[in-house]
């Protein structure tokens, strides 16, 4: 199978539609200030987020910063918006190569597109948006380290999305011992990250974010909860499964405390439940709204 990060961050939109706490956005849009406002997105991807929230109608008027590392994720951005605006019955301008405008009579939302380590483009910003979004991308930081300069990039509301919570579930069991073991290897590798990072980041936001003087607003559970319908995956979550089976293989393979044979045995036969539409898969996440 090809393995494309793109691809992934696609295929997940579904997933992330039903798994995004409802009561969270809806004080998210409650305390929305008056449009126009400014919008800076961090770990943005190639765009699903900027897209959601056009689509579901959350943001009108704004101007959308997104930023990513990865310069295929950006480069992609830049090509797929045209794509999902005429799709939702809107129009698209482009101004230079990093600069798109969505627009109808209701809508008109410019993004800029920022291919920048999150820290870099902190140290350059030089203005605060009303609204920063960090979409599963919290967990994958030094903590609580980062979150104060994170927080710098907005002048009022932070909203700080699916921050994964120490459960990782797939049914049905194979091997009750071996499930656990897999489960737990695995969390123990986000929390040894050489680039940080924690596998029980969202309940620990609760401090962290009080730590560094921010308001909860309101918070929830953003639970990934993965199944087939009549032996089917909706939309192209099969191959979202498969991605998440090839992040676990990627983290433990070699792994000293796990035996190769029995891992390996363990993934096939996980993959051939999603050829079935057999595999259920829940991860735990927390989503938050804050206020500086």
């Amino acid at each position: 199978m090809d393995y494309s990060f793109p691809r992934y961050l696609l295929s997940k939109q579904s997933v992330d539609d039903r798994s995004l706490n409802k009561d969270v956005l809806s004080a998210l849009r409650a305390n929305l200030p008056q449009e126009p406002f400014r919008i800076v997105e961090v770990g943005a991807g190639v765009g699903t987020m900027v897209r959601r929230l056009v689509r579901w109608d959350v943001i009108r008027r704004a101007e959308y910063v997104m930023v990513d590392e990865m310069t295929e994720n950006i480069e992609y951005a830049s090509e797929w918006v045209k794509v999902w605006a005429e799709e939702t019955g809107l129009s698209v301008e482009r101004s230079g190569e990093n600069q798109a405008r969505v627009f109808d009579k209701a809508h008109d939302v410019r993004i800029r597109f920022e291919q920048a380590d999150v820290f870099d483009f902190i140290q350059k910003n030089q203005e605060p948006a009303d609204l920063l979004i960090a979409h599963a991308f919290l967990d994958l930081l030094p903590m609580p380290e980062s979150l104060t300069k994170l927080l710098s990039l907005t002048k009022g509301l932070a909203w700080l999305t699916l921050n994964f919570d120490g459960v990782t579930t797939f049914e049905p069991t194979i091997d009750a011992g071996l499930d656990a073991q897999v489960e737990r290897l695995y969390h123990e590798t986000m929390d040894r990250r050489a680039t940080g990072g924690d596998s029980r980041s969202g309940r620990h936001l609760f401090g962290h974010l009080q730590e560094a003087g921010a308001e909860i607003l309101a918070a929830g559970a953003s639970d990934w909860v993965v199944y087939a319908r009549d032996g089917k995956y909706p939309d192209d979550e099969a191959y979202f499964l498969h991605f998440i089976l090839h992040f676990v293989e990627q983290s433990l393979t070699g792994h000293p405390e796990m035996d190769s044979g029995a891992f390996a045995k363990w993934l096939r036969e996980r993959r051939a439940q999603i050829e079935r539409g057999e595999l259920v898969y829940i991860a735990h996440q927390m989503d938050f709204l804050v206020k500086r």
